[in-house]
């Protein structure tokens, strides 16, 4: 199963990028969507919700008045950090059933709004972020949602910026364009990207280096390894006792291919010989078949074993 995140600013057009999805076969889990149930009228959700801001976050149904609420949350960013506390947990366990029923060949995409705002990058295989201009997302804002200027530029500031999501972005979609134009880009994705990632990681195949797909990626070098590094120690957790990018690889083989290299401390082999393994694996790492190094120390220092894992 392939767990994608998908996300960008309010009105930035990431809605449609799900939907084109969908529609090429990814199970669709929208964070929004999980957020409305987990609050429902006779949830323990709503519960504490009201007792954090009282009953007039209610209509006269008594179900959450999201606009009364939003209106508290937005222009106070302790209230806001209060009411994620309430939520967030409770999205992420409904997000968790969710993915644990859908199919192991599954294509899973996360639509994530805060996705950034929230530290979730490193628990996806991919990061898809939908870039807008600002100008452009506050046309349609208020074209397709009625919304006033200030109020637009309001909710704009409450969340990330570009900068922020481009850093931990895998891929870029710019919908500046037409919704044709956004659609092709969703499909060579979905064709080129997320269909063999799927079977790879399913396979635990590793993918050759490509070293022109390397060169020519949009990121620096120290932006792919921090977004490896946070994967690779969300997967370990404590397990990884230090996680080091090498400027030039040693590893025979790749030194020449242009290949980012992490080097991830453990405690022992048998550690990376057992669960460790798995764990990168499920995280798309999977154990290079039959090798490891045994790597030559300096004289009198002996020797030092590693195990090699590359990229699905």
């Amino acid at each position: 199963m392939l767990r994608v995140g998908l996300t960008g600013g309010i009105g930035s057009g990431k809605s449609a990028v799900a939907a084109r999805l969908v529609e090429r076969g990814a199970v669709l889990i929208d964070a929004d969507r999980v957020a409305r149930e987990v609050v429902a009228p006779g949830t323990d959700g709503l519960a504490e919700i009201v007792a954090a801001f009282s009953d007039a976050v209610l209509d006269t149904d008594g179900a959450l008045d999201r606009a009364a609420l939003g209106a508290v949350v937005f222009a106070d960013e302790a209230a806001r950090r209060r009411l994620e506390a309430i939520t967030h947990p409770r999205v992420r366990a409904r997000t968790a059933e969710l993915t644990a029923a859908a199919a192991p060949d599954a294509i899973v995409v996360n639509d994530v709004p805060l996705l950034v705002e929230v530290g979730l990058a490193p628990t996806y295989h991919l990061v898809v972020v939908v870039q807008t201009a600002v100008p452009t997302r506050l046309e349609r804002l208020a074209r397709d949602r009625g919304m006033r200027r200030a109020e637009a530029e309001r909710r704009i500031a409450a969340q990330a910026d570009d900068a922020r999501r481009r850093a931990v972005a895998d891929v870029v979609l710019t919908n500046d364009g037409s919704l044709a134009a956004l659609h092709d880009a969703v499909d060579v994705l979905w064709r080129q990207r997320l269909v063999p990632y799927e079977d790879n990681l399913r396979q635990r195949r590793v993918v050759p280096p490509d070293p022109a797909a390397a060169a020519g990626a949009d990121a620096s070098w120290s932006e792919q390894y921090e977004r490896l590094a946070a994967r690779i120690q969300h997967a370990l957790g404590s397990a990884a006792l230090r996680i080091d990018h090498i400027g030039a690889t040693a590893v025979p083989g790749l030194a020449a291919q242009n290949v980012i290299d992490v080097q991830v401390a453990v405690g022992s082999l048998a550690d990376a010989d057992g669960p460790l393994a798995d764990r990168l694996a499920s995280a798309g790492f999977p154990r290079v078949p039959g090798q490891w190094w045994d790597d030559p120390r300096p004289a009198g220092r002996g020797r030092w074993e590693k195990r090699l894992h590359g990229s699905a």
